[in-house]
This record gives structure tokens, sequence and C-alpha cells, in this order.
């Protein structure tokens, strides 16, 4: 095999010792970064919150919990991170509600996109390298280089957007795992608070409780927590959970501990109003579904229906005027 990859090198122009290089040079990239990447310390303010949240740190929920924003791009990583601030941010803030909150997220995204884009083709490019012994189901070798150019084409498309297309289906999904189970964790906040803990304790014990059965909303939770120890401004840590979810649900829970807390109302009846209007809400939602499905249904069964009754209809006679036709003959 690699005496194929070379013969097909040399084809191209490409000499052993280039492809020698190029091996080496790569290897030494990527020992660089990695040890890079090892031996960079913590920056400063990360420093300054662990010492409030090492009670939280050590949980299997609140591992990338600490982190800091993201960078502009520097050195080798300016050719695959975009330095535009306000793509950066864009995708910082989709990541983050897809759940990924470590601060290279928005590095190892990009990171993993081109090496998608790359390594597909190569390993298209492998397999038509592959002897004939493998029995390989389809002779990749017989293709033309038009046929070649176009699977290698799609191959880099694939492999750019698909990180993207699961980006999109992993926020959905998570979006919805914290509707669903907002309606639970307000009862068990409700609880707490009513059994007599405070709400910042409640909150962490509701975020405890729930980190097998909803991890989304017991990592908010624990989030916002560690963002008020911190030292942020608690109607500013309310604000961004919202905004760092992007759930209605969630924003309309924090408007509301907000004004209870502005107003000096009880907190615990707030949210027990609050759960049950969720409920309702998601009630009406299904009902909304099911009155819909008979309209959407009634193109499929008429797509699939009609068919059938013009074949039952016009067969029989179909079949009598061949008989005519075959009589006259």
């Amino acid at each position: 095999m690699l005496t194929r990859l070379v013969d097909f090198a040399g084809a191209y122009g490409v000499t052993t010792e280039m492809l020698m290089l190029f091996g080496i040079g790569l290897g030494v990239l990527v020992m660089v970064f990695g040890l890079a990447g090892a031996f960079s310390g913590p920056r400063a303010e990360v420093r300054r919150m662990r010492p409030a949240t090492a009670s939280y740190a050590g949980t299997s929920q609140g591992a990338d919990l600490i982190r800091s924003y993201e960078r502009r791009p520097t050195g080798f990583l300016k050719a695959f991170v975009p330095s535009s601030d306000s793509e950066r941010t864009k995708i910082a803030k989709a990541l983050r509600r897809a759940g990924f909150h470590s601060k290279h997220a928005v590095r190892d995204y990009y990171l993993l996109r081109t090496f998608l884009a790359a390594i597909l083709p190569l390993a298209f490019l492998a397999l038509m390298m592959i002897p004939e012994r493998f029995n390989v189901p389809i002779d990749l070798g017989r293709l033309s280089g038009v046929a070649m150019f176009q699977i290698v084409a799609a191959l880099v498309f694939a492999g750019f957007y698909l990180p993207s297309a699961w980006l999109r289906h992993r926020i959905a999904k998570r979006r919805q795992q914290i509707e669903y189970g907002m309606p639970n964790a307000l009862d068990l906040l409700q609880v707490a608070i009513e059994a007599g803990l405070g709400f910042d304790a409640a909150m962490t014990r509701v975020a405890n409780e729930l980190a097998r059965a909803t991890p989304a909303i017991s990592e908010e939770f624990l989030m916002l927590q560690l963002e008020i120890q911190a030292g942020k401004d608690r109607d500013r840590a309310f604000i961004d959970m919202a905004e760092r979810t992007g759930v209605d649900e969630v924003a309309a829970f924090s408007n509301v501990i907000l004004q209870a807390t502005q107003f000096g109302t009880s907190v615990s009846d707030a949210l027990a109003t609050y759960a049950g209007e969720m409920r309702i809400n998601r009630e009406l939602r299904a009902q909304e579904k099911a009155n819909k499905l008979p309209v959407q249904m009634s193109g499929v069964m008429a797509a699939l229906m009609m068919p059938t009754l013009l074949m039952l209809c016009l067969t029989p006679v179909l079949i009598r005027w061949i008989r005519v036709m075959n009589v006259d003959g």
C-alpha cells in the first residue's frame, strides 16, 4: 500500500523526500501544539474562581463549568478560526446552547471541521489504493477523473458541514430536554425552599438531584451558582442563563425569580404558579400538534390512496377495452 501511495504521489510530481518532509513537519506541528496545550496554565480569573467553587468543580457535571471566554486566534490558528469577533461569538453562543462550555470550544469546533474535511477525502483516496486481495466490493480504480473530483468535493463538503448539522441537532435536543424537565425542576425547587433551604442552597440541591435525570438543567443551575459565587451580579447571572440556554421557559423562570426578589413576594408561591402554567402550556402545545395531524396526514393519505383507487376503478375498464379491441381485430 505504501508503494502505491508513493507511485500515486509520483504521478503528480510529488517525490518521496517531499512526502517524508510533510510527515515530519505534520508530526512536529502536532507535538508542538500538544505540548503547548498540556503545559499552558489557567488564566488569572479562572484561578480566582476555583477556591470559591472547589466543592462543585469536582462533580461529574461541573468539570467544564469553570471557564474563560474564547480569545482571538493567534499564530497557526488564524488559518482555521475566524478572526471576526461576531462570528466567534455566534459560534460560542451556539456551542454553549449545545452544552459545550470549555474555553477552547470554538477552537476545537473549527479544528474538528477542518480535520473532517481533510480526513474524509484522504480516506477515500486511501481506499482506492487498497490491493485487490481485500475484496473491495466497488472497484474505485475505474472511476474517471471527473467522478473522483466530484466524490472528493462531496466528501470535503460533508466533512466541513456535518459538524454544523450535528450541532444544530444537539441544540434542539438539549432545548427539548430543558423544556420537558423545567416543571419537575421547579417543583423540586419549591419543595426545597418550603423545607427551609435558602434559594441558592435549594438550587444547588436540585441541580445535584437532577444530575442524572436532566443533566442539562443540572448543569445550568450549577453554572448559575458558580457565577454568583464568583462575584457576578445575581440579575446578570439569571439573564445570562436565559441567553445561554435560548429556552423561553428558562427566560420566564429568570424573570419570575427576579421579580419575586425585587418586589419581596414569596418565591415558593411564584414557582408553584409558574410550574402549573408551564404544564398547561405544554399540554396546549401537545393539543395543537394533535389537531394539526389530520391536515398533515390528508396530503399523505391522498398521495397513497389516489393511485390505488384509480387502478381499482380504471383497470376493469382497461381490460374490457383491450378485449373489445382484440375481438374487433
